[in-house]
C-alpha cells in the first residue's frame, strides 16, 4: 500500500492503520465483556447468576446455580435470612457420611444439609451402636430430622462400618465372634465401599465424621502406645483407607470433607490419649490426599475445623457426676467467652459450610482446612481469665463493653 509513497506519507498511512486494527480489536472484545460486566452479580456468593455466566473466550461458562431464591430459613440459634441468589442443587448426587449413630452430632448435620439440597443420603454407622440407630430411624428424630421443606430427611440405607479396619483380613477373630459383630459382615472399609457402589453405582460426596480414642481422658505423657495408635487409626488413617477405597467410584469433580478440631495446632488441656495428634495428621493427610485424589481422580478434599459441640461423643470425653457439668460444657462456655463472634455455635453451621464445601460453589478449592468456630482459631489471648479479672474491671465504654468475656451472654 506504500509503495512510491514519500516518507512522510508512509509514516503518517502506518499510524492510520495501527489506529484502525486498534478499534477493531477493541469492537471485538467489548461485546463479551460487556456481556460480562452486564450481568446481573450476587453480593452473597460473588458468582454471576444462572443464565447470565460470562464469556470465557469464545466458550460460555456452564450455569451451575439457579437464580430462585431460596425460602427464608432458620437453623437453630440463628436468625431468618433469604437466601437471595443461588440454590445448591444436588439432585442426582449420592452422599455417603461416615459416622453417623444419633442426630446430636456433626455427620447428621451435614447429611441434613447436603439433604436439603436434594442429594441422596446414606450413612456408615458402627456396628455396636447400629441397632439403636435403626430403632431411632424407625420412631423418628422429630424435629432434628425436618429439613427445609417441611419433609423427613430420607436416610436410603445404613452400612455398617468399623474404620479401624480397611480389609477383610485386618478384621481379628475376637471381633469377628462379638456378639456386637456376629450378626454382620462386610463392615471394613473396602467391603462397605464394594457394597455402596453395588448399590448406587458412585459416590459423589464422601464424608468423614468420625473420630476415636480410647485413652482420650489421658495426658500424652501418660498415653500407652497402643491408645496412641489407635487414637490416629481411627480418626486420621481412616480418611486415608476411605479416599482410597471411594475415589475410584467418585466422579471428576467430587468432595471429600473430614472433621478435625483446633487441639490439632493449639494446645487444649484435656483433650488426650493422642487425639490432638491424630487431628495434626488428619490435616496434613488432607492435603497430600487432595494432591493424589485431585491429581489420580480429579476429586477434591478438605476439612472442616469445627468448634466444640455437646454431641454424645463429645459429652462422653469427661463425663461429669449426676449434677454436674460435663467437659464440653466448659469447652463451649470458654469459646463464647473468647470468640470474635461471641454466641453459640450449632451443628447446622458446620452442616452448611460441609454443603458448601462440596458443591459447586467450591470447585476449585481443595487441600484446605476450614475453621467453623465463630474464629476461635484466630485467638491468642483469653480476657477471661482469672488474671484479667482486675484489669477488665476497670474498663468500661467502647469497645470495652463489647469485648468482655460475658458479652456472649446478650447473644444466647
Amino acid at each position: 500500500l506504500t509503495l512510491g509513497l514519500p516518507a512522510a506519507k508512509v509514516s503518517l498511512v502506518r499510524m492510520f492503520s495501527r489506529a484502525a486494527l486498534s478499534a477493531l480489536v477493541c469492537v471485538a472484545l467489548w461485546a463479551p465483556l460487556a456481556d460480562a460486566f452486564s450481568t446481573p452479580f450476587s453480593p452473597i456468593t460473588g458468582l454471576r447468576q444462572a443464565g447470565h455466566a460470562p464469556l470465557l473466550g469464545s466458550r460460555r461458562a456452564p450455569a451451575i446455580f439457579s437464580s430462585r431464591a431460596l425460602p427464608a430459613r432458620k437453623s437453630s440459634g440463628s436468625s431468618n435470612i433469604k437466601m437471595a441468589g443461588y440454590n445448591i442443587d444436588l439432585t442426582g448426587k449420592v452422599a455417603f457420611v461416615a459416622g453417623v449413630a444419633d442426630s446430636s452430632g456433626y455427620g447428621w448435620a451435614i447429611a441434613k444439609q447436603l439433604a436439603n439440597a436434594g442429594a441422596t443420603i446414606c450413612v456408615g454407622t458402627w456396628p455396636p451402636v447400629m441397632n439403636l440407630f435403626d430403632r431411632g430411624l424407625k420412631k423418628g428424630f422429630g424435629d432434628d430430622q425436618k429439613l427445609d421443606d417441611g419433609s423427613m430427611m430420607k436416610i436410603e440405607k445404613v452400612y455398617p462400618l468399623d474404620a479401624m479396619f480397611s480389609n477383610p483380613d485386618e478384621i481379628p477373630d475376637d471381633i469377628k465372634e462379638n456378639k456386637r459383630y456376629a450378626a454382620l459382615d462386610g463392615y471394613d472399609i473396602q467391603s462397605c465401599a464394594a457394597k455402596v457402589k453395588e448399590d448406587f453405582g458412585k459416590v459423589d460426596i464422601l464424608v468423614h465424621s468420625l473420630a476415636n480414642g480410647p485413652e482420650v481422658t489421658r495426658p500424652l505423657l501418660e498415653t500407652t502406645r497402643n491408645g496412641y495408635l489407635a487414637a490416629s487409626s481411627a480418626s486420621a488413617y481412616s480418611m486415608v483407607s476411605m479416599v482410597s477405597h471411594f475415589a475410584p467410584m467418585m466422579p471428576k469433580g467430587s468432595a471429600c470433607v473430614s472433621l478435625t478440631y483446633l487441639a490439632s495446632e493449639r494446645v487444649v488441656p484435656g483433650y488426650g490419649g493422642g487425639m490432638s495428634s491424630a487431628k495434626a495428621q488428619l490435616e496434613s493427610d488432607t492435603k497430600v490426599l487432595a494432591w493424589e485424589a485431585g491429581r489420580k481422580y480429579g476429586v477434591r478434599v478438605n476439612t472442616i475445623s469445627a468448634g466444640p459441640l455437646a454431641s454424645r461423643a463429645a459429652v462422653a470425653i469427661k463425663k461429669g457426676a449426676p449434677g454436674e457439668r460435663n467437659y464440653i460444657d466448659y469447652c463451649i462456655d470458654y469459646n463464647m467467652a473468647n470468640s470474635p463472634l461471641p454466641k453459640p455455635l450449632y451443628s447446622d453451621h458446620v452442616g452448611k459450610a460441609a454443603l458448601a464445601l462440596c458443591s459447586d460453589l467450591n470447585e476449585a478449592v481443595t487441600g484446605t482446612t476450614q475453621y467453623v468456630d465463630n474464629g476461635m482459631h484466630a485467638m491468642g489471648l483469653s480476657l477471661d481469665s482469672t488474671n484479667f479479672a482486675e484489669y477488665l474491671d476497670g474498663q468500661t465504654g467502647d469497645p470495652w463493653d463489647f469485648w468482655k468475656p460475658d458479652a456472649y451472654k446478650a447473644n444466647i
